[in-house]
């Protein structure tokens, strides 16, 4: 199928939308012995160890999530210790927790089941202190591994349909995700967490970037098969899913474009056996773009779908910084951060929920919208314990900073429920529903505009997640009964459909924070 034919989006979703019934007749059980590595490790490939020591930029991390603070000629420039941090920032290990079965190390993005899919990847040109080629980021053992010699950037900017971003960045990160790693647990679902997963990544990524002046901006249109031959990726089981281009120098670069020849390295097993999963693999061919006309012709303006006008109750945003801003640096914050496990049924204050709300919705820079600011997503609340604010539901008007009440209520156990029957929607404080109008998306953007959608959700949960935390709160990330959430919401969300799930709230267990 083609990117046009978007029966195919349609079939995807709809086949993987969870239901009470799906939920409770499901016969899939996680092999432990079978589960797989959590890194990619090239078995030949000597590594090249990145700076463990980098200096905090003091960016406030509400400030670093939200406000554009780059200028044309502020750029820093790149070297091997800025490129550190963003690593690091974006998908380092963080902490190490020891459990009866092992050790986890956990990283500094959240992903679904911890299972760290998602890779990264660097091409660069000359750099101050790095020569020029295509790289492998190890979280394991933090450093770069080299997979082709030479400036290759040039192969990205016609992969990319000549975008200005790629052709003027002097390096380019890419965000892959390894099928297995994740389908392990989640299976055909296991799809729609490759953009869940890299957009909490990628929140990160962004809020560090802009914290150290570095222009940064997310590229989804490109040409699938040169990127992945690029990478020298098995694209059964590994697939591009963006790329970041850093930095913006007025020289355009020099290399090969075409004939670039395969790689064959070694990589560890990652576990025992794979299963396969072909619905994952039909989706992403289905969704992916084939010639540089179709990369060229796909940023554009957005398709809006805005949210009906405010016929009910509406309640301004309290965005006073007096009653609940915080001044904790983007780089503590992303330390500190986890994923609420457990929340303590207690009441956050409307400031807190302001901010996070306020801050984390200011406008993703991505080639898919245009004009930056613009979202295709819509995020519908379920409000159990907010001082000031009747429990209910509501939904954010994001260009007036408003909550327009939907219904007044407790809903704390339609919350868990809709959050699969688990307690942590029902305990949290606040659950933000992430929806979306999928028709004019597939109609602009074609199969892909799926992943759009779902990438934009988890660059959002991701900013929810930093903003939440920066506030000495918790999040955590969560899935759904899909048509439950829609019917829920419904009249006022009816014909969207549920993106993804961010619980916030006060955690039961609060560690000594610095």
């Amino acid at each position: 199928m083609t990117n046009q034919e978007t029966e195919a989006a349609w079939a995807y979703h709809d086949r993987t939308k969870h239901s009470a019934w799906s939920v409770r007749n499901d016969q899939h059980y996680m092999d432990f012995d079978n589960m797989p590595r959590p890194f990619k490790i090239y078995s030949d490939l000597e590594p090249l160890p990145l700076p463990r020591s980098y200096s905090e930029t003091g960016v406030s991390a509400l400030d670093a999530i939200s406000t554009r603070r780059i200028q044309a000629t502020d750029e820093r420039s790149l070297d091997l210790e800025t490129l550190a941090s963003i690593f690091h920032y974006s998908a380092g290990i963080t902490k190490e927790r020891s459990y009866p079965g092992g050790e986890i190390l956990f990283r500094a993005a959240a992903c679904t089941g911890a299972l760290y899919h998602i890779e990264l990847y660097l091409v660069c040109g000359q750099l101050p202190d790095l020569e020029p080629g295509v790289y492998h980021f190890g979280a394991h053992d933090f450093a770069l591994r080299k997979l082709r010699q030479g400036d290759h950037r040039a192969a990205l900017v016609e992969a990319s349909g000549d975008g200005p971003a790629i052709a003027k960045a002097p390096a380019t990160l890419i965000y892959t995700s390894t099928y297995w790693r994740n389908s392990w647990k989640y299976r055909d679902r296991a799809y729609r967490h490759c953009f869940w997963d890299s957009g909490t990544i990628l929140a990160n990524t962004l809020a560090i970037c802009n914290s150290q002046d570095i222009p940064s901006r997310i590229i989804t249109g490109f040409v699938d098969e040169s990127v992945n031959r690029l990478l020298g990726l098995d694209t059964q089981r590994e697939v591009a899913i963006a790329l970041v281009p850093l930095g913006g120098t007025t020289s355009l670069p020099q290399g090969q474009t075409s004939n670039i020849p395969p790689l064959e390295l070694n990589t560890e097993p990652l576990s025992k056996s794979e299963t396969d999963y072909p619905a994952i693999r039909e989706i992403h061919s289905a969704s992916s773009l084939t010639s540089v006309d179709e990369a060229a012709a796909w940023s554009g303006v957005t398709p809006k779908g805005p949210l009906p006008a405010i016929t009910g109750e509406s309640f301004a945003l309290d965005l006073d910084p007096e009653h609940g801003d915080s001044p904790d640096s983007i780089e503590t914050v992303i330390h500190r951060r986890g994923s609420s496990r457990q929340f303590a049924r207690r009441s956050i204050t409307f400031a807190q929920l302001s901010i996070t709300l306020q801050r984390a919705t200011q406008g993703v820079p991505a080639d898919f919208l245009d004009p930056e600011g613009v979202s295709l997503n819509h995020l519908y609340l379920i409000v159990h314990a907010v001082d000031g604010l009747d429990p209910g539901t509501y939904v954010f008007h994001r260009d007036t900073n408003t909550l327009e009440l939907l219904r007044r209520g407790d809903f704390r156990q339609d919350a868990g429920y809709l959050g699969l029957e688990q307690a942590i929607p029902a305990d949290a404080s606040v659950d933000v529903f992430f929806m979306a109008d999928l028709q004019p998306i597939f109609e602009r953007f074609g199969n892909r505009g799926y992943r759009a959608a779902l990438l934009e959700a988890g660059i959002i949960g991701g900013k929810l997640y930093l903003a939440a935390y920066a506030q000495r709160l918790g999040a955590s990330g969560l899935t759904f009964f899909d048509d439950d959430v829609t019917n829920f919401f419904s009249p006022h969300a009816e014909g969207l459909s549920a993106m993804f799930l961010v619980a916030l709230g006060v955690p039961v267990r609060r560690r000594v924070l610095s």
